[in-house]
């Protein structure tokens, strides 16, 4: 049976595969009560988002993760988009939003596991 990190590896290397760009995975087990993990990717264009969201979406399918109602971050989608699934949240950013919300300094505390 895969545990939430194993699920975790497994998206992170799945982006990596596809083109997903600075690939970053955060243990924040510790430091909340609704996460375990955060898989953080870059993208470059609103065709790459969906791309890489199809790409969540299957792992999802096939491995018994159910996608919470995906959240847009910015009014125009292309900035940040998140991808809720419980215990592993894939955060999809451009690098402008990367370079301005900072996800690994804001969260820190958490062990970088990528």
């Amino acid at each position: 049976m895969k545990t939430a990190k194993d699920k975790a590896m497994e998206i992170a290397q799945l982006m990596i595969d596809y083109k997903g760009e600075d690939v970053s995975v955060l243990d924040v087990s510790q430091l909340n009560s609704w996460t375990d993990y955060f898989v953080i990717v870059t993208i470059n264009s609103a065709s790459h988002w969906k791309g890489l969201y199809k790409q969540v979406k299957d792992y999802a399918k096939e491995n018994d993760l159910e996608i919470n109602v995906p959240a847009r971050r910015s009014p125009n989608g292309d900035d940040w988009n998140l991808i809720d699934m419980g215990p592993v949240v894939v955060h999809l950013m451009s690098q402008e939003a990367r370079d301005f919300y900072e996800l690994e300094s804001l969260w820190k505390a958490g062990e970088k596991l990528m």
